[in-house]
């Protein structure tokens, strides 16, 4: 479809979303009026302000034409690994990633994705060193999607403590890639929460969750996901650097 321009409404009659699924009705029917570009992100990130009649929230958009060549992964496929990101933090119920959505926008085909005002007072630096809950959780979430780019900059804690994370474009490889700031519980054991959800994402990838997941990803991919979920629930344990790969992010903010 084509994006129409936005047409003036009463800022006073707009809500932000309540919910998660008003967050979806708002990234499906809403209108992306952009306002300026992240510079220093990788791949063309645009952000702006996406509203319907009644809602209204800031939002980034990351259109598939604005993706940079990278030579380890498919040329066009990184906004369909964000939506699998996506797809997989829902199943889990921990809500990693905020609400995301692939859809046409103003330059095309694109992720779409609620911006998220991050509580400016958390020095994250020392955030990502703490044995924080949501933490962990996120590590076991990268674990599960191979996440090949876990920085700092990329985790947000909010100001009612949740922790979202966001840019998942290098994720779902089918090589150990596993880079990231949270390797704090290395070779421990996963918490029985962990475990869990674990066994439930083996069970949704064999089903609905896998199928959705085929829409982004290949066969292999998606292959290789319950396969990191069955060595998961077979160790019991924290994954460690498997010393192939970089086991830090660079730059690691």
């Amino acid at each position: 479809m084509t994006e129409q321009p936005a047409e003036p409404v009463d800022s006073a009659d707009l809500h932000a979303p309540a919910d998660d699924a008003e967050a979806q009705l708002l990234l499906r029917d809403g209108v992306i009026d952009l306002e300026g570009r992240l510079l220093d992100a990788s791949n063309v990130t645009l952000v702006g302000t996406i509203r319907t009649d009644t809602m209204a929230a800031e939002c980034v958009y990351k259109p598939v034409a604005g993706e940079r060549p990278l030579w380890d992964f498919p040329d066009g496929t990184l906004a369909g690994r964000e939506i699998s990101a996506f797809l997989v933090s829902e199943a889990t119920g921990w809500r990693v990633v905020p609400p995301t959505l692939l859809r046409d926008g103003p330059f095309g085909p694109g992720m779409v994705q609620l911006w998220q005002d991050g509580d400016a007072d958390v020095d994250l630096a020392a955030f990502v060193r703490k044995d924080d809950p949501a933490l962990r959780r996120m590590a076991v979430f990268d674990a599960v999607v191979n996440n090949a780019d876990r920085k700092g900059g990329h985790i947000i804690p909010m100001p009612d403590g949740h922790v979202y994370g966001v840019d998942h474009g290098i994720c779902f490889s089918v090589d150990p890639k596993l880079r990231t700031l949270l390797w704090r519980w290395a070779g421990q054991p996963l918490p029985a929460e962990a475990l869990e959800v674990l066994e439930r994402i083996a069970d949704e990838l064999r089903g609905d969750l896998g199928e959705q997941l085929h829409e982004h990803l290949t066969r292999r991919e998606v292959r290789c996901t319950e396969q990191r979920v069955a060595t998961l629930l077979r160790t019991k344990r924290h994954p460690q650097p498997s010393g192939e790969w970089p086991a830090l992010p660079w730059p690691p903010f």
